[in-house]
């Protein structure tokens, strides 16, 4: 029993390629492999990478994908064009807070992102293929594999996993992040990059910051153990004082 599973992707379709050829000749066409999500955002294509995740996922692939933040953003402006994430502390729209990433995703759709919101908004709606909205605004919060709990940003310790809020799930990091809680099943997360995927007991943060321009971590969860894939092989990751 095995599973594998990607960091944070953000629009970087040919490092989300690169993992999957890393996970193959790891694993075989049958590996199981989690997304911890934010598909889109600041990368050059996350057009690409959306529909690369549905033509597998319709081809019948193994992959799971879980809801990101960011995943959040582009179904909601299409549905609700004055929502504002709940989740960003400045409160500040989506296409207008440059850090997030909005011009990159909607230029791949062939957007202008330079445009008046109403314009933008118009020329997204059709330039978005539905099928991708739906896609971002169902994705699961989360999946829980034998080995481990996949969720993009973490949970609320003490809360069960059928109760936990949304807005924690895909943006938690107070609470969680400095949290010795055992959890039961190893928590995998993304969301808050590090340098490169770091095992901290009760839980493996897997956001290798490839939207920074860093690798996109893949590891390797097994009874044994858990292992960084990398194109020389694998590295083992294991919590301090193991």
């Amino acid at each position: 029993m095995r599973l594998y599973a990607i960091g944070d992707v953000h629009g970087q379709l040919d490092l989300l390629k690169a993992a999957h050829e890393r996970i193959l000749r790891d694993g075989g066409e049958e590996a199981v492999i989690a997304h911890v999500g934010d598909l889109i955002d600041r990368g050059p294509d996350s057009r690409g990478v959306v529909d690369y995740l549905m033509s597998g996922q319709a081809e019948g692939r193994p992959w799971v994908v879980t809801r990101g933040n960011h995943d959040r953003f582009l179904a909601k402006f299409l549905s609700d064009p004055d929502w504002i994430d709940p989740g960003l502390s400045s409160r500040r729209h989506w296409i207008e807070h440059q850090g997030l990433g909005a011009a990159a995703t909607l230029e791949s759709y062939g957007v202008d992102p330079t445009l008046p919101r109403d314009e933008i908004l118009a020329q997204a709606r059709k330039a978005v293929p539905d099928s991708h909205a739906k896609f971002l605004a169902t994705l699961p919060l989360w999946y829980l594999h034998p080995l481990a709990l996949v969720v993009h940003a973490g949970i609320r310790p003490g809360v069960d996993l059928h109760d936990q809020a949304e807005d924690d799930l895909v943006w938690i990091r107070k609470g969680f992040l400095e949290s010795n809680v055992d959890y039961g099943p190893l928590v995998v997360h993304g969301h808050t990059a590090i340098d490169t995927a770091t095992h901290y007991g009760n839980r493996l943060n897997i956001d290798g910051g490839a939207a920074y321009g860093r690798p996109l971590c893949v590891v390797v969860i097994e009874p044994e153990g858990v292992h960084l894939v990398t194109d020389e092989g694998r590295e083992p990751l294991t919590p301090p004082g193991a």
